[in-house]
């Protein structure tokens, strides 16, 4: 699947601190002026600053993922019940079940998760930008102290220290997801929600009081590089498939039905939307536009999609 492009969603979102956070950068400095923990930084715009990396948010997003997956569904494989929903725990399963299987045993055998961020044999179609701040929203940067308590003693262990924080401000950033279902787009949208919720944070401390954030949903693309618009109706070039120019299509759409059944993708995979196709930049390519958060917003879309993952929960195939 990796070697074909049959869609492509881009959500553009802006995280904003609601209360402290702090992303470590994992080492402490030679400055003695600056604090025992500190922002990991960058230069972006020209300056030197701080910033969210991809690679924080990726794993606060997958770990979550997983959590509803295993609230919905099973922690382990059930062999009898290949469409059964399950999330594994990547950081100690061996993946023994997985050597020497052709690619699309391996995405069928893998766990819903895996197959959307990735394991040790198949690539993640999920990709996050670094979050770098919006200049015209001033970030407030502070100073804060702590201590470790000791738990036998109730007395001070380690301390005290100071770490920096982030207040306020705000970072933009982009989540791009290829190839994907409308159960995958469907459980990013649950993640968002419940992250713009606080039900999870970002970065350290988070049991702490720190790392709750407001999420804005700012734009989504979803495109359909081999597709046209021709007559109200999106098309496939050079192919016989064609769906009214309203449709959200997922993955399964584009396949014949041996390669859906032989990866497990669904088929059907479309919701009606009430945005209409549009033609890509260049003139070539398809692509539905959602702007902002109102009734034809991204929320719109992933409202959409989750109608798909119900029905994955309600025993449709597996995505």
């Amino acid at each position: 699947m990796h070697k074909r492009f049959v869609n492509h969603c881009t959500i553009a979102l802006t995280i904003i601190p609601d209360g402290p956070i702090l992303i470590k950068s994992g080492k402490e400095g030679a400055d003695p002026t600056k604090p025992d923990m500190e922002f990991v930084e960058t230069y972006h715009a020209e300056g030197r600053s701080i910033y969210l990396p991809g690679s924080s948010l990726k794993g606060a997003i997958r770990a979550h993922a997983e959590r509803i997956v295993r609230t919905v569904g099973k922690e382990r494989r059930d062999v009898n019940n290949s469409n059964l929903l399950w999330a594994n725990d990547p950081l100690n399963d061996k993946y023994d079940y997985l050597k020497d299987k052709s690619a699309s045993e391996i995405y069928k055998l893998s766990c819903f998760t895996d197959r959307m961020f990735g394991n040790t044999s198949i690539a993640s179609r999920v990709r996050i930008e670094d979050a770098y701040p919006d200049n015209s929203q001033p970030l407030k940067i502070e100073e804060r102290n702590g201590v470790a308590i000791d738990r036998v003693f109730g007395s001070v262990a380690v301390g005290p220290f100071n770490y920096q924080v982030c207040t306020a401000g705000e970072f933009n950033t982009k989540i791009h997801l290829k190839n994907f279902s409308l159960a995958q787009l469907g459980l990013i949208g649950l993640v968002l929600r419940d992250l713009n919720d606080g039900w999870f944070g970002l970065g350290f401390a988070k049991s702490r009081g720190l790392g709750t954030v407001q999420v804005n949903l700012n734009s989504a693309v979803v495109q359909y590089p081999g597709c046209e618009v021709r007559d109200r109706q999106i098309c496939t070039l050079g192919g016989q498939q064609q769906w009214s120019h309203t449709t959200l299509l997922g993955a399964g759409e584009f396949l014949s039905a041996q390669e859906a059944a032989d990866y497990g993708f669904p088929k059907p995979d479309r919701q009606e939307t009430p945005v209409a196709a549009e033609t890509m930049p260049l003139g070539f390519g398809v692509q539905l536009r959602w702007t902002g958060n109102g009734e034809a917003g991204v929320s719109d879309l992933f409202t959409r999609a989750v109608k798909s993952w119900s029905h994955l929960l309600q025993g449709g195939a597996a995505a």
